[in-house]
């Protein structure tokens, strides 16, 4: 029940795209009982999007899961996520803000879990 939400300002080729749709699947896997079976992916790229006042390469990530997570695991999908982001985008590392939220309702096939 992960979802994972990428905006940056960067262009995103679909190449691109789709190895970081991989690389969230992958590193999904460090939330203990999460995995990319269960992971929403979303990717918008070439949106305003300003730090500190600049257009330069940036990125904002939405990670909601199911449940609740624990502080290392959050730092392990930090340095994941954003790795991958300088890798393949060439975002900074300190222009790249996550957001973890923990839900303790979800819903899936008309019901809840």
């Amino acid at each position: 029940m992960p979802y994972i939400s990428l905006k940056t300002n960067v262009m995103i080729e679909p190449e691109q795209e789709k190895s970081l749709k991989f690389g969230f699947g992958e590193a999904i896997e460090l939330i203990p009982g999460k995995s990319e079976s269960w992971l929403m992916v979303s990717v918008e790229g070439s949106i305003p999007l300003y730090f500190k006042g600049e257009d330069r390469p940036a990125a904002f990530v939405e990670v909601k899961l199911l449940g609740q997570g624990n502080r290392g695991a959050y730092e392990k999908l930090s340095a994941a996520i954003t790795g991958m982001l300088t890798s393949q985008l060439a975002i900074p590392p300190d222009r790249v803000y996550i957001q973890y939220e923990e839900c303790s309702l979800w819903a899936w096939n008309g019901g809840l879990f």
